[in-house]
């Protein structure tokens, strides 16, 4: 699998991962049912407000879950960022990867390669994690 993304995406993910440190920026892109065609960035508020862990507050989740199906939409990306560790994922990014059709995109700000980032995307489905290339569309 590939993951296409906007240059405009990668751009507001990684100002909202440097706007919320020291803690965890996260969100999701959504695009058409069936279509893995990311067209709408949504940034969620990391309820753990944690540095290592992050979570959707519930009632933004429920939320997003209703106009899903009002608008005919998806979960196509489901990201967040690693402020101090590489952009790979955690034991509990993959206990909580619930979203099997979702790409995980992971953003890293940590110190040792700023001022530069590092975006990895994923599949993780029932625990299994496989890296997957990400291609970064000029917008």
């Amino acid at each position: 699998m590939v993951l296409h993304i906007s240059q405009d995406f990668v751009d507001q993910i990684t100002a909202q991962a440097y706007a919320e440190l020291p803690n965890e920026a996260c969100g999701v892109i959504l695009g058409p049912t069936g279509k893995d065609q990311a067209s709408r960035l949504k940034p969620m508020f990391n309820a753990a407000a944690s540095p290592v862990f992050y979570e959707f507050a519930p009632k933004d989740l429920l939320a997003l879950y209703r106009g899903l199906d009002d608008d005919g939409e998806e979960m196509v990306v489901v990201y967040h960022s690693h402020p101090t560790s590489p952009a790979y994922p955690s034991s509990s990014d993959i206990a909580y990867a619930g979203e099997p059709g979702a790409h995980y995109l992971l953003l890293s700000t940590r110190e040792e390669i700023a001022p530069e980032v590092e975006f990895r995307s994923f599949r993780i489905i029932d625990g299994v994690v496989d890296e997957e290339e990400v291609v970064i569309i000029a917008t």
